[in-house]
């Protein structure tokens, strides 16, 4: 905050100038000896209380108590009341600062600084539209006052007006060109707009103008997260704690770069750490929420993921982030869980400003243009299944946009881009503007393809940008947001009976409502590794958040069941060796043997990470939370996959994909059946060798994998979803 000048005014007036000048200068041991000796004379002299007040608050030392009295003394002065204001706001007293303040610009309406002041702490205390208006008083009377630029920046940034915070950080920047904090905004904003280079830069500069400037340390740390760089963000994060130990923001975010490297005890600590120092931190439960249920731990997830709630009770992450949690365990019933998401809907609709209601492109249109939001148009699950489609959908009678959530991309993006007509990141646009947005393109079916997954803008959907919205592919479930016209599945995975289980209208596809590509790798399949081996090994791939204990147990059983028999598990969480002795503990629960198990982490390349399918006799899946892509991989790679039949979307996709597979038999009725399935099929060595041998040709000639036919009942799906809900509008 800014400190306003001391006005000369005393009986002897060439005592307080020479006062002042040792303020101005720094000579505060040598101006409080003075000024003792000057209230030893005029002990109800203000100004010389003021004085001492603002020398002490300059050196860190409490100058509270003096300021006080300076402001009794002087109940008319503004420059008393607000340095007052700023020491109350130092000292943690926000609404007291405010209250002097405000009493300042009763003196002296047209006082830039105390408007700007003003801002900040209003900024603190998350008014975030009465700061607005503060810094804006103060930029009408002073136009270059480069801290009310940055106050406003604040303000704007918090309200999510990330275009306009940046210039008018930039702006504040022009003015003062060495002002650390305003570099330190302006790495904030750019962090959120996904400029995470700019970011960084602006952080270090702030750095080299102040190198221990703890906050900038922090977000530092934060850019270098978001660019992959996460031994440096781990580092800055250390700095700051360095600076500043009891840093409950920095532990918390260093426990979140440590998760992104898969040293999940590590994170665990800093998070936890994080909430020892302040347990209202909502951002420090939501980030405990992500490694505990990394861990496979969701009970304990959903727990903090609530508490996030119970302190910010708008945080729509952590309401996304506990629906995602909740399908990893089967203690609620699909009912339970649609209420839950509802409740979700209720929420983001709450925050909607006005919804839409007409549209430009409700006539009759020669083709299609249908939007897809997602964050996943990469190497990843999703990106492996949208690429066939995509590749196969005919540009007469559907345009494709896309609206990216992330700036990740790679050798996969590339390859899809093209079929795009536009390619349109959200990042860093509200939800209104990216509504907006969507709505300006005209768009007719705007496709979410991430459900409750990260980088999710289900919100965006309940301000209905496009006359028909739907839900597919990223999560299997419902997303409760009521804006949402259909989710999309198929006869397998959604049977009849089950349309209660959704807020959305049941759309089913003739076939399966997955089309996956496959890999460009020349790997062979190997044959059975148990005629070599002597052995069956049977195996899972899936992520470990996904081996629940009920998991555990019914591999446990499988295994005793089949001497001999070993386990082999690879998971990226399996790079981290507390996770590898947690994962032996439990099944030595069990009574399962350590050297029965395989654990292995991630390897250097997708083709690496495919071969090692040849190690395994038969796949294990999970439940509820089966796999989608590894069980695909799996059959691709000439190993069957024993499944759990469910009662949910999600569970039953492991249904959808056996039977789509050609393999109905290899999903079991119940846990019994599950472990029987299991030692039956891998008892018969030269039956699983043949249809080792013939899976892959067996599985291309399904139709998970005919991407020229699921483009057509695409196609078709969207055009009749889009004369149906026309007739409604």
């Amino acid at each position: 905050m800014s400190k306003a000048g001391i006005r000369p005014a005393a009986p002897q007036p060439t005592e307080v100038n020479q006062l002042i000048a040792l303020l101005n200068t720094g000579r505060h041991a040598e101006l409080e000896n003075r000024v003792h000796l000057l209230l030893g004379q005029y002990p109800d002299y203000g100004i010389a209380w003021h004085l001492l007040g603002v020398s002490l608050q300059a050196q860190g030392k409490d100058g509270l108590p003096a300021l006080q009295k300076a402001a009794e003394l002087l109940p008319d002065d503004a420059v008393a009341h607000n340095n007052l204001g700023n020491a109350l706001s130092a000292a943690g007293q926000p609404d007291s600062a405010v209250a002097s303040y405000r009493r300042a610009l009763g003196i002296k309406p047209d006082f830039a600084m105390a408007h700007s002041n003003l801002g900040t702490t209003l900024n603190s205390l998350g008014q975030f539209d009465s700061a607005l208006a503060s810094c804006r008083r103060a930029l009408a009377i002073n136009p270059d006052y480069a801290e009310a630029h940055n106050n406003l920046g604040v303000a704007l940034r918090a309200l999510g007006l990330l275009a306009e915070a940046e210039a008018s950080c930039r702006r504040a920047l022009a003015l003062k060109p060495d002002y650390a904090e305003a570099y330190n905004n302006l790495c904030v904003i750019l962090n959120g707009l996904g400029q995470l280079g700019g970011a960084a830069a602006a952080c270090h500069r702030a750095l080299e103008i102040k190198p221990d400037f703890v906050e900038a340390h922090n977000n530092l740390g934060t850019a270098l997260n978001g660019l992959g760089q996460l031994d440096d963000a781990v580092a800055s994060c250390r700095r700051a704690l360095e600076l500043k130990p009891d840093y409950a923001e920095a532990h918390s975010n260093m426990g979140i770069a440590l998760q992104a490297l898969g040293r999940l005890a590590e994170a665990e600590s800093s998070c936890r750490r994080a909430l020892e120092l302040k347990q209202d931190y909502a951002d420090a439960h939501y980030n405990l929420g992500v490694i505990l249920l990394a861990q496979g731990r969701f009970a304990e997830a959903e727990a903090h993921y609530r508490r996030a709630l119970e302190i910010n009770p708008g945080y729509i992450e952590a309401y996304s982030n506990l629906l995602f949690a909740l399908n990893y365990g089967d203690s609620h019933t699909p009912l339970h869980y649609l209420e839950q998401a509802r409740q979700y809907g209720r929420m983001v609709a709450g925050k909607v400003g006005k919804q839409f209601s007409a549209w430009q492109n409700v006539a009759r249109p020669e083709r299609l243009r249908v939007g897809l939001v997602s964050g996943d148009l990469r190497a990843h699950s999703v990106g492996y299944f949208l690429e066939g489609l995509l590749s196969r959908i005919d540009p007469a009678r559907i345009e494709l946009i896309a609206y990216p959530t992330t700036l990740m991309e790679d050798e996969l993006t590339a390859r899809i881009r093209p079929y795009f007509s536009a390619w349109k990141p959200l990042i860093g646009k509200s939800d209104a503007a990216a509504a907006h947005l969507i709505h300006a393109d005209g768009v007719h079916i705007l496709l979410d393809i991430s459900g409750h997954t990260a980088h999710n803008r289900l919100p965006v959907f309940a301000w209905k940008p496009a006359p028909v919205q739907v839900t597919w592919l990223g999560l299997p479930n419902t997303t409760g947001v009521r804006e949402m016209d259909y989710v999309l599945g198929d006869h397998q995975a959604i049977p009849p009976g089950h349309e209660n289980h959704f807020s959305e209208k049941v759309w089913r596809l003739p076939d399966s409502y997955l089309c996956f590509s496959a890999p460009a790798y020349a790997l062979d399949v190997a044959p059975l590794p148990a005629l070599s081996t002597g052995h069956v090994t049977f195996g899972s791939f899936n992520n470990l958040a996904k081996m629940n204990d009920a998991v555990v147990e019914l591999w446990a059983r499988i295994l005793q069941s089949v001497p001999g028999s070993h386990l082999y598990l690879k998971a990226k969480q399996l790079n981290d060796a507390g996770i590898r002795e947690q994962t032996r503990r439990r099944f030595a629960a069990w009574g399962i043997a350590p050297e029965r198990l395989l654990l292995g982490g991630t390897l250097g390349s997708i083709a690496d990470h495919l071969s090692e399918y040849n190690k395994i006799d038969a796949a294990l899946d999970t439940f509820p939370y089966p796999g989608v892509t590894t069980s695909v991989e799996a059959l691709w790679m000439g190993v069957p996959v024993v499944a759990l039949h469910g009662d949910r979307f999600l569970s039953l996709t492991a249904k959808s994909i056996a039977h789509h597979a050609g393999l109905p038999g290899w999903v079991a009725a119940d846990k019994d059946d599950y472990v029987a399935k299991a030692v039956a099929f891998t008892s018969d060595l030269g039956r699983l060798a043949a249809l080792r041998a013939g899976l892959r040709q067996q599985v291309l000639a399904s139709p998970m994998f005919d991407a020229p036919q699921f483009a057509r009942n695409f196609e078709d799906a969207l055009w009749e979803m889009w004369r149906e809900q026309t007739r409604i509008i």
